[in-house]
């Protein structure tokens, strides 16, 4: 029995968490589970790290992979997911059906959750851009609860300790007490794909594309759905 260590950003958390003990079963060997923001897991493993499978976004997959971190040819996408926009389980559903009403929704919000940029999430590091480039930083980081990442985001929504939130929709469907009200509206909507890829260095090479393959079987499709996410392999 082999140990293989995966390092993957929260956003497939959910996915991975379920599909994970059932390759356990069927192979016998074990999956570490590593589960941080994108950034802070590509920064440990520029860092040295090792690990034997990786998933994070699509941007630092393509950037470890030109450092040559990863096997030749293993670079595989998993899945898609947008950002959403979540309240507490029992709130108001404000209206962001338009990107002006979702900016009224930010503005008429006295508190909004999102994740801390300087962790090294995907999401916070778009909704915080994006926030300049609409003019409204200054003002929403007055009244921000930032988060470790997407599902802390979540957790401080589902306990009322701020009012409007914004994570990747898959983040937020595993939180009790928080419901998504729908994605970024228009022009301000983001996905973000989420990619595999076997450690060049990996001493369970084979057990760890034994995993990749679970992960990316297509009868699996329909819980990379439910879990909030796009399917990216046929």
């Amino acid at each position: 029995m082999s140990t293989i260590k995966l390092m993957s950003a929260g956003a497939v958390q959910a996915v991975v968490t379920a599909l994970a003990p059932e390759f356990e079963r069927a192979s016998g060997h074990k999956v570490d589970l590593n589960f941080g923001t994108a950034g802070s897991m590509r920064d440990r493993i520029k860092n040295g790290e090792q690990a034997d499978l990786i998933i994070l976004s699509e941007a630092g997959i393509a950037e470890l992979d030109k450092l040559g971190h990863f096997a030749p040819g293993s670079v595989t996408p998993l899945g898609r997911t947008v950002t959403g926009v979540i309240v507490r389980e029992d709130a108001a559903v404000p209206d962001i059906s338009t990107p002006a009403a979702f900016i009224a929704a930010l503005r008429n919000a006295p508190s909004v959750a999102y994740t801390n940029p300087a962790s090294g999430g995907s999401g916070g590091i778009m909704f915080a851009g994006l926030l300049q480039k609409l003019g409204l930083a200054d003002e929403i980081n007055a009244k921000a609860v930032l988060g470790k990442g997407g599902h802390d985001v979540s957790v401080i929504v589902a306990e009322g300790r701020a009012v409007l939130g914004t994570t990747f929709i898959s983040e937020a469907l595993p939180v009790k007490g928080v419901k998504v009200i729908g994605p970024l509206p228009g022009e301000l909507h983001y996905v973000n794909t989420y990619t595999a890829a076997l450690a060049a260095k990996s001493a369970v090479r084979a057990e760890a594309a034994a995993l990749l393959r679970a992960l990316t079987d297509p009868a699996t499709c329909a819980r990379w759905t439910a879990a909030g996410l796009e399917p990216a392999f046929p």
